[in-house]
């Protein structure tokens, strides 16, 4: 997180001013003396714009430089990167899959020793009723002083399986009042592996409270599956399969420093931070790019994904809600615009028409 920036004067990190042709020419046979350069490139821009040299600011630092270096250089640092990485978002995916499976299983026993519970029932109303039919014939005695004995049987076994049905539910309630507290802290969308509403909209009020403090840029987008696409699939299955693949690209072509989010339905979300209106309109026009070169095959049909973006920024006058709206208005609007998947909310349009 940027939370410890101080300076309100720096420069935009995407300044070319930045970028050091040093860089580019790298030494492709020893990979730690290049990452080692950029690393050094990397500080000294940190203290140029008079930024504390943060673990946070560094890593923020190091991913927007970077995507003005030349493809090579990028793939060669991030291919070291992927080797020492640490992915604690999944873990926590996994622990809060883990629990969720384990609450499952709680409540499928559960269910198992109701059903037990019902069978023993039901073996003792037969029982009552042989012992009736028995009743009829005097010669059955002996047998009658047997079925009384199973009977006494049954009735104590009943007895126990109740007191134990009985516990296993106080259990099962005490489970579901911590997994019900662990799902209210959770973080991740389980359907599409990643974060949640709660997240994202925690995520926009933290960043409104850094811009205001800072002065940056930042910008929000809503991304969602094109209606029309989904229109004429008409197939719920296929819908779920080709907004998950939405999901896993958005994931591929994220920065370290964004947040990608499901809003609900099949909407998802980006907070780009350090972002101004300008260079979210370059990204959403690469992930409208992206998704439209991604095929998505249904049976023997070949159908080219396509999505719809809306984008606004993170301004401090608005708050959490009104930015979102604002981003889905956008939405909305890309829409009406021919040939366009994505469009600036009108809100935005005018504020950049009355500063220009």
């Amino acid at each position: 997180m940027a939370g410890t920036l101080r300076s309100r004067n720096r420069r935009n990190i995407n300044d070319s001013s930045l970028s050091s042709p040093v860089v580019e020419a790298l030494n492709m046979d020893n990979p730690s003396s290049d990452i080692e350069i950029y690393a050094k490139e990397v500080l000294g821009s940190l203290i140029a714009d008079d930024v504390p040299p943060t673990p946070n600011n560094f890593s923020l630092y190091f991913d927007r430089l970077l995507e003005d270096k030349s493809e090579n250089l990028r793939k060669q640092i991030i291919s070291m990167l992927e080797l020492e990485e640490t992915n604690d978002a999944e873990s926590t995916l996994q622990l809060e899959h883990s629990l969720k499976q384990g609450f499952s299983s709680v409540k499928n026993i559960l269910g198992t020793t109701a059903n037990l519970y019902k069978n023993m029932s039901l073996m003792t109303k037969i029982l009552d009723k042989r012992k009736k039919e028995l009743e009829e014939h005097a010669d059955y005695q002996s047998t009658m002083s047997i079925t009384a004995a199973l009977e006494n049987d049954v009735s104590k076994l009943n007895a126990i399986v109740k007191k134990q049905s009985s516990q296993m539910k106080s259990l099962y309630d005490e489970t579901a009042t911590i997994i019900k507290s662990v799902e209210n802290e959770t973080i991740f969308d389980n359907k599409f592996g990643v974060y949640n509403k709660r997240y994202l909209i925690s995520k926009i009020e933290q960043e409104i409270d850094l811009v205001k403090e800072f002065k940056h840029k930042s910008s929000l987008i809503f991304i969602e599956l094109s209606r029309e696409l989904k229109q004429s699939i008409a197939n719920e299955k296929a819908i779920l399969l080709m907004t998950r693949t939405i999901a896993r690209l958005l994931l591929k072509t994220s920065r370290r420093s964004d947040t990608v989010a499901h809003y609900g339905n099949g909407v998802f979300a980006m907070l780009l931070k350090y972002t101004d209106i300008e260079s979210a309109k370059k990204a959403s026009e690469r992930l409208c790019y992206l998704v439209s070169n991604s095929n998505f095959f249904l049976s023997d049909r070949e159908i080219q994904l396509k999505i719809s973006i809306g984008i606004t920024s993170v301004d401090v006058n608005y708050s959490t809600e009104e930015i979102i709206v604002s981003a889905m208005k956008g939405v909305e609007e890309a829409y009406k615009i021919k040939d366009m998947d994505y469009a600036v909310d009108i809100r935005e349009v005018g504020a950049i028409e009355n500063n220009v």
